[in-house]
């Protein structure tokens, strides 16, 4: 017995080391792919980045976009990723925030879908589609805040600006002196995909280049996140123990950890639904740490944003602070006010009785929230 332990042990550590191996490879390959999209960008519209990008100028048109592009992927990482990259090739900053905040809540469908693992017990499937929905219903509220006061007064793109004021104060627009490690590293790989691109006509090469940065990012961050989720999930289940019944704050700071060390705030959230439906945990446990699983899953985009380099650099940065600022102020303003604070709460239970009274409940609100809504905007305001 203790002789297959000792044998165990070594080959447990040796996959360990293959998997840290692979994980590396998984982020060289995201920091590739950020790049190639940038470039393939601006080889496939050059100066036209504004006029290509005028149908989603419409602040709720690039919020529906990010939404329905998170909710196909099932990953705000891979569409945040997407636009630092789409955004160091030239979209303007402020229309990408919107596209960043749609990622928000595009990304909570899979805690429902776990949900549905529920649906045979009625009081087991009402805890769980309250604490799948908690995660929508606080990201809707965050947007339904920030949103307009995005659009009035420019918020989250004037505090990110002041973020990265240092940079433009020192009058070099590039973050290539600050991440000057990362492009000798990448750039090899990179310009194999600009000599593919080169291959094509300038429009269509652009287009290739993005298409192939997108599907490497979704294969990247897929793969990253199996990796971590084998290589960290003993820890993640530690730290999840240790904040249960210490407190919001605390809960809040372990759903970032845990969300990092996995790599995913859809697995970060949806591993506290079965806890919930089992009745281990109440929807007010689980409640501070989706919200840290928000702020957790910000580290995906600040990676990508250190493989840029060029006259935009500044700005893929920019993005990417846009989303960790959102996060963080949606969570501090909306948990520091008891009214607010409660609102999520309360439209979970209540989307958690209206699923326990009708099964149709759930296909409607996934058809409606997901589908059939950004889908009638984006039509309006195209």
């Amino acid at each position: 017995m203790s002789t297959q332990a000792t044998t165990a042990a070594p080959q447990e550590s040796g996959k360990n080391t293959l998997r840290w191996l692979q994980l590396g490879v998984m982020l060289y390959l995201l920091l590739v792919a950020v790049s190639v999209v940038s470039g393939g960008f601006k080889m496939a519209v050059g100066d036209q980045a504004k006029t290509l990008f005028e149908f989603a100028s419409h602040p709720i048109a690039g919020l529906m976009i990010g939404l329905i592009a998170t909710a196909l992927t099932q990953s705000s990482s891979t569409v945040t990723s997407i636009t630092v990259g789409l955004v160091a090739g030239g979209l303007p900053v402020e229309t990408a925030i919107p596209m960043v905040m749609g990622a928000n809540i595009g990304t909570t469908t899979t805690n429902t879908l776990v949900s549905l693992g529920h649906a045979r017990c009625k009081e087991e499937f009402r805890r769980a589609f309250a604490s799948a929905t908690i995660h929508d219903v606080f990201n809707l509220l965050a947007v339904f805040i920030f949103l307009p006061l995005e659009i009035m007064f420019g918020l989250l793109d004037k505090i990110s600006e002041w973020l990265v004021s240092p940079m433009m104060a020192a009058g070099d627009m590039s973050a290539a002196n600050s991440f000057n490690f990362v492009k000798p590293l990448t750039a090899p790989a990179v310009d194999v995909f600009k000599s593919l691109g080169k291959m094509f006509p300038s429009t269509t090469g652009g287009i290739v280049m993005i298409a192939l940065g997108i599907a490497i990012i979704m294969i990247a961050i897929s793969m990253m996140g199996k990796l971590m989720r084998k290589l960290m999930v003993g820890r993640a289940r530690d730290i999840l123990k240790a904040a249960i019944g210490r407190g919001p704050l605390h809960g809040i700071a372990s759903g970032s950890v845990v969300t990092v060390l996995v790599q995913s705030s859809s697995t970060t959230t949806s591993l506290m639904v079965p806890l919930v439906g089992t009745g281990v945990l109440k929807v007010r446990d689980v409640y501070p740490f989706t919200l840290g699983a928000n702020i957790g899953t910000c580290i995906t985009a600040l990676l990508a944003a250190t493989a840029v380099t060029g006259e935009f650099a500044v700005f893929a940065l920019q993005i990417a602070l846009v989303h960790l600022s959102f996060n963080v102020m949606a969570t501090v303003f909306i948990f520091s006010i008891p009214f607010l604070r409660e609102l999520p709460v309360k439209g979970a239970f209540l989307l958690g009785d209206l699923a326990a009274k009708s099964k149709m409940a759930v296909l409607a609100y996934l058809v409606a929230v997901f589908i059939a809504l950004p889908g009638i905007i984006l039509a309006i305001t195209m």
